[in-house]
């Protein structure tokens, strides 16, 4: 097996990030993924990217910080500790609005940040996965997957063909535990 993992293609202009992108989906050569220092329009959609699920991770916390709110003040109004203030009723719904809604905005925050960080793999102590530091800075990267696409040579070529400014191939690297 070879100790090559990716195939970088280090690009100086996003067009032509763009460009060798569909160069090489018109070989049939799939990418596994592309680093930007800033967004990009259209490369989404371009590489295959399906639509975020956060959305729903936030509906579904929402609900449970507007239930975890409601019964909070349910059971300290109607069963903990029922008092009868002014002839109010025991449980007075339109007093429990602006509870429920810091409750629901509170946890839908925590829940959240929760799921950014567990969803980007953002451990404490874990070490960032970055190919290349360039691509924080002002490089356009294309990784391939070396084992998926065996012709190596013609993937470095079609990038370069595209206007690669530089092509390099990164290591596996093992770790010992001794």
């Amino acid at each position: 097996m070879s100790k090559i993992k990716y195939i970088l293609g280090s690009f100086a202009d996003p067009d032509e990030l763009m460009d060798g992108i569909d160069k090489l989906q018109a070989n049939n050569i799939s990418i596994y993924d592309c680093f930007t220092p800033m967004p990009i329009h259209g490369i989404e959609a371009k590489l295959g990217v399906r639509p975020s699920r956060l959305p729903i991770a936030a509906f579904c916390f929402g609900l449970l910080g507007g239930t975890l709110g409601f019964c909070l003040l349910y059971y300290t109004m109607t069963y903990d500790w029922p008092m009868n203030i002014g002839g109010k009723p025991a449980l007075p719904l339109p007093n429990f609005v602006p509870v429920t809604f810091e409750c629901t905005i509170l946890i839908t925050a925590l829940g959240m940040v929760a799921t950014f960080f567990y969803r980007n793999h953002l451990f404490p102590g874990r070490a960032p996965r970055v190919m290349d530091l360039r691509a924080t800075d002002d490089r356009f990267i294309i990784a391939i997957d070396a084992n998926d696409n065996a012709d190596h040579e013609r993937i470095e070529s079609l990038l370069k063909e595209a206007g690669a400014v530089e092509v390099k191939y990164n290591e596996r690297k093992y770790v010992s535990y001794e």
